[in-house]
């Protein structure tokens, strides 16, 4: 395993994070146990998860999985081989009423709330990674190119955000904080007020980044590089569809977008399956399979300090370790833009 040491801090994790969003929904707690077993035994010592996991967001879900993975630490008593990141549900998740009535706005009342129910479903006294879900204002959501301006927006200040974190972290309930699904101009935002009001540092992004979605490319990349915030990339099989199970029609049993057909729309659009074709045609002219080209393009990228897979299964997951050893060719690389720059993005 490899590992990297995000920038300010003393939390050195692996290059291969477990996403543990299924776990508690597609995947079942007897499995996701085991596949956190064989996680820790490959180095893998980086785990994220969320409030709102497991994924599909459902009440009857809702915390399910920080609790599968508390258990799991309270039976093998390894809390301390475990650097867990976690994330409190932010307004752009609305429609969830089940979590503080849909409440949801980053103040102290809703994010005492939530790290209180995260320690709890996590047997732990801390986090070491406390990230931001979604922005608390009006971005471009998932499957969204265009951003729409709204001037009434309700938000809570940045600042204000920042004291709270400030507090959980003197608390020692925190560590460390960080964002997700941010843009451009609220990175620069946090990072500034951090330098001029001598607030928490955010120290990490996470941000869905794969073949099929590189708009992390366009502006956030330089940000990662010139103010060392790097990049956990997630997603970065696209919900599996780069692993090339879906193609044709295919809707394989047991298979997630089988089982959950509302994640398929955004990975539908007029030229997604013709160009995983062509990736996955480059991949096997290469010697490669799809999902080994695909997560090896990840792990490769600069600013990408740690890479979020999701596994289903423990052969998954040793797949997805493999690619770790996989060093993709200029020629491979330069194939990959060219195909990238006929449609650009179709993810978003």
């Amino acid at each position: 395993m490899q590992y990297t040491t995000l920038p300010t801090t003393d939390l050195n994790v692996s290059k291969a994070c477990l996403g543990t969003m299924s776990f508690g929904a597609h995947v079942n707690e007897e499995i996701s146990r085991d596949v956190m077993d064989r996680a820790l035994e490959l180095g893998i010592n980086f785990f994220d998860t969320a409030e709102l996991y497991a994924i599909p967001a459902c009440e009857e879900t809702c915390g399910l999985t920080e609790e599968i993975i508390g258990r799991w630490m309270a039976d093998r008593n390894n809390r301390d081989q475990i650097i867990i990141a976690t994330k409190v549900v932010g307004l752009a998740r609305n429609g969830l009423e089940y979590i503080r009535e849909g409440n949801t706005h980053f103040d102290e009342e809703n994010i005492r709330e939530a790290i209180e129910g995260s320690l709890r479903r996590l047997q732990t006294d801390y986090v070491d990674l406390y990230q931001l879900h979604w922005p608390d204002r009006n971005v471009n959501k998932f499957g969204t190119r265009a951003y729409t301006h709204e001037e009434n927006d309700i938000c809570t200040p940045l600042e204000e955000t920042l004291e709270v974190l400030q507090k959980l972290q003197q608390e020692g309930k925190i560590k460390h904080v960080g964002l997700s699904n941010e843009t451009p101009w609220g990175t620069m935002q946090f990072l500034q007020l951090a330098k001029d009001k001598n607030l928490p540092r955010m120290v990490s992004m996470q941000n869905n980044y794969s073949l099929l979605t590189r708009s992390y490319d366009i502006a956030m990349a330089e940000v990662t590089h010139r103010e060392d915030i790097p990049l956990l990339a997630y997603s970065p099989l696209g919900y599996g569809v780069l692993g090339g199970r879906y193609l044709d029609g295919n809707y394989p049993e047991g298979g997630r977008f089988t089982k959950y057909p509302d994640f398929v729309p955004r990975y539908q659009s007029a030229h997604t399956e013709n160009i995983i074709k062509k990736y996955k045609a480059l991949a096997e002219s290469h010697g490669l399979t799809l999902p080994q080209m695909a997560l090896a393009f990840v792990y490769s990228r600069s600013f990408v300090a740690s890479n979020i897979i999701g596994p289903s299964n423990i052969e998954q997951l040793e797949d997805c370790v493999k690619a770790l050893d996989i060093k993709l060719c200029p020629e491979i690389l330069k194939a990959i833009d060219e195909i990238q720059e006929e449609h650009p993005n179709p993810c978003p």
